[in-house]
């Protein structure tokens, strides 16, 4: 019985601590934290990562959601870090410290920035609310320690300046300028409000609605300075015009600027704002939509160079509008100047000469491979471009029967005469005959037999003495280079083209289209062979290549390589050429004697472009350009290729020029002065 007491005695107190020890359990459990709140700040962190704002709310303590709205504090967050453009958001947890039910954590944060990179410690405090959730006791140091709830954060945009581009002594052929903006001030415009502004339409080249529809922006009011058009600073006629309308206002403005104007445009080219597409592919290369980006010419060939990086600053500004302290700041990056071998007074030469033909013109030293001229005409003004256009403008321009933004220099053209060096040179090089081979007499016209039916080699002239490689050079005699394509073959001519750049992309930094034998691989027929000899046919030659060709005459056989930057003592240095040995030295100095022959003898077709003192050797050439052989209505384009001899190597030139359109003008012949004028300076 006794036994039996104590067990039960035993068991009751078993019962009774198991029912304490529950009830302890139950407490316990019932007040330990549902959360940790080293994880809820890495939660926070990973929302700001995923701009999930409404989410960074509900982390908010109450007594915090108190202070600040749902939407204040989605409009502040959103903000500052999209503004900043913060990536990679995340935070190093310290060390944490409880007391009743705050948890103060001490973290490392760390992010990156537009500016840079950021690092920081930083303190948060978390208090655990009824439903036993810690949750942030958020402010605005939560962001950045030292911003306060009445401060800013501010971005500031450090300008960089885009590289200049000179030319070989020094002068900017485009370069960071000021121009003046062009703009109207509503509240200060006269009772004739569209009488004016149909007098300002007249002379900036725009329509009153245009300019009606500038005035009417929602943010205009009437002291709003409303900008219409950007001009050259030095166009005082017109600027003094607009200022005798009230309401109009002029300021400078930081703009590309192109000091040669219309004569270097299609080289040089323009800049423009970035496009939606290109900044899609460049973005990662840190363009952003405010970008300006080389569209056209060297400006793009050389964007890598020249293009400047803005840098920026991220700060605090407290409520007085002072700067507080930076966060974060990237220096800028000026783009580097790029100077040309050109020179700009020889390529204004070159464009007077030649600015009403459509023309190309190549000028580059044959000994170095120095390019100091290269012009495309008629051409734009790259000002036009770079200040801003109107529609009517750029329709203008568009529309301009003379194509102002073909470059003709980098494309090919059928080269008639100018060609008939190459073929010599090619001949000689082969062995095909020599220079002294006498080809025969035949008159004006010839066939070389009666397979070619009614097709028929002419030529203009005849003239005494042999039928040899030096009186065809002086009379540019049509028959005697067809008999030299046939007797060098076909086969055997399209390997020598090939050999000289023919079918090839030329190395150059705007690209330059390929020269040509013909549409087909081969040549199709005899007669085709026969017209290719004297640059008809399908052969089509660019001026630039063109020039490599002829360099050959002047380097005993090889081809210069041509380059656009500029190199101290480039004459001192070893040349670089593009095909070394392309014509023997024989070959080439025999085409280079009959080409001072050209000019020098009485009856050479470039006579009249002799100038005494001097020693010039150069080829006309006219290309009969017809849909067909019938066609009597076709054009003409002229060529005349010529260089100097015996001259220091500083001063040589080679000019290579072409106009379109000389049928009725003297053909070849129209082009004489103009190169005259050039070697004449």
């Amino acid at each position: 019985m006794k036994n039996k007491k104590i067990i039960i005695i035993v068991i009751s107190i078993i019962l009774i601590l198991a029912i304490f020890v529950g009830i302890g359990i139950t407490i316990y459990f019932n007040n330990k934290p549902k959360n940790k709140p080293e994880d809820v700040l890495q939660t926070f962190a990973s929302y700001i990562n995923d701009k999930k704002y409404e989410d960074m709310f509900s982390l908010l303590s109450s007594k915090s959601k108190a202070n600040i709205s749902e939407e204040d504090f989605i409009k502040r967050n959103k903000n500052i870090y999209e503004g900043i453009e913060a990536e990679n958001f995340s935070v190093d947890i310290q060390s944490i410290e409880n007391e009743n039910k705050l948890a103060k954590v001490t973290y490392k944060n760390s992010m990156d920035t537009m500016s840079g990179h950021v690092d920081f410690t930083n303190t948060v405090t978390l208090e655990l609310n009824e439903e036993k959730e810690y949750k942030i006791d958020w402010t605005s140091n939560l962001i950045f320690p030292k911003l306060n709830t009445e401060d800013k954060v501010r971005i500031k945009t450090i300008e960089a300046k885009r590289g200049s581009i000179l030319d070989r002594n020094g002068e900017y052929l485009a370069t960071n300028g000021v121009a003046s903006k062009i703009g109207l001030v509503p509240g200060k415009m006269s009772d004739n409000r569209e009488e004016d502004i149909a007098k300002i339409a007249e002379l900036l080249n725009m329509t009153s609605d245009g300019i009606n529809s500038e005035l009417s922006a929602s943010y205009v009011k009437a002291d709003t300075f409303v900008p219409l058009k950007t001009v050259g600073k030095n166009e005082m006629e017109l600027k003094n015009k607009l200022l005798e309308i009230k309401g109009i206002k002029i300021i400078d403005a930081d703009e590309r600027i192109y000091p040669q104007g219309v004569s270097t445009s299609q080289l040089v080219g323009y800049i423009q704002p970035i496009n939606a597409e290109e900044l899609k592919e460049k973005a990662k290369d840190g363009y952003t939509s405010s970008s300006k980006i080389g569209k056209y010419g060297l400006e793009r060939a050389y964007e890598s160079t020249l293009r400047a990086v803005n840098g920026s600053e991220i700060y605090i500004e407290d409520a007085n509008g002072n700067k507080k302290t930076s966060i974060a700041k990237q220096e800028q990056k000026d783009g580097q100047d790029v100077k040309l071998t050109i020179d700009s007074k020889l390529q204004q030469t070159v464009y007077e000469q030649f600015k009403d033909d459509k023309s190309a013109v190549v000028v580059m030293n044959p000994k170095t491979g120095e390019v100091l001229a290269l012009a495309s005409c008629p051409s734009f003004d790259s000002n036009d471009f770079s200040l801003g256009m109107t529609t009517a403008d750029y329709k203008n321009l568009t529309e301009n029967p003379d194509n102002l933004l073909y470059n003709r220099y980098l494309a090919t053209y059928a080269p008639g005469s100018s060609f008939k060096p190459i073929i010599g040179a090619i001949g000689l090089t082969t062995g095909a005959f020599s220079a002294d081979d006498d080809f025969g007499r035949s008159g004006t016209k010839w066939q070389n037999d009666s397979s070619w039916g009614d097709f028929y080699i002419t030529t203009l002239s005849t003239y005494n003495g042999p039928a040899n490689l030096k009186n065809a050079l002086i009379h540019s005699d049509n028959i005697y280079f067809a008999k030299a394509a046939l007797k060098i073959g076909g086969k055997n001519l399209i390997n020598s083209l090939k050999n000289i750049g023919f079918g090839q992309q030329i190395e150059f930094p705007q690209t330059i289209s390929k020269s040509s034998y013909s549409n087909s691989e081969s040549f199709t027929n005899e007669t085709q062979l026969a017209n290719s000899g004297y640059g008809q046919g399908e052969v089509l030659v660019n001026p630039i290549h063109m020039a490599m060709m002829y360099s050959a005459f002047v380097n005993e056989g090889n081809m210069i390589m041509p380059y656009l930057e500029y190199k101290e003592n480039a004459s001192s240095q070893t040349a670089k050429y593009y095909k070394e040995n392309a014509f023997s030295k024989e070959a080439a100095n025999e085409v280079r004697d009959g080409l001072i022959q050209v000019v020098e003898n009485p009856s050479g077709t470039a006579h009249s472009a002799k100038i005494e003192g001097k020693t010039i050797a150069g080829k006309t050439g006219t290309a009969e350009i017809k849909q067909s052989k019938d066609d009597t209505e076709g054009t003409e384009i002229g060529w005349f290729n010529a260089f100097n001899v015996g001259e220091s190597d500083e001063s040589l030139l080679l000019v290579v020029s072409m106009v379109e359109n000389v049928k009725g003008k003297g053909g070849s012949h129209y082009l004489l002065p103009k190169v005259r004028a050039i070697f004449a300076q």
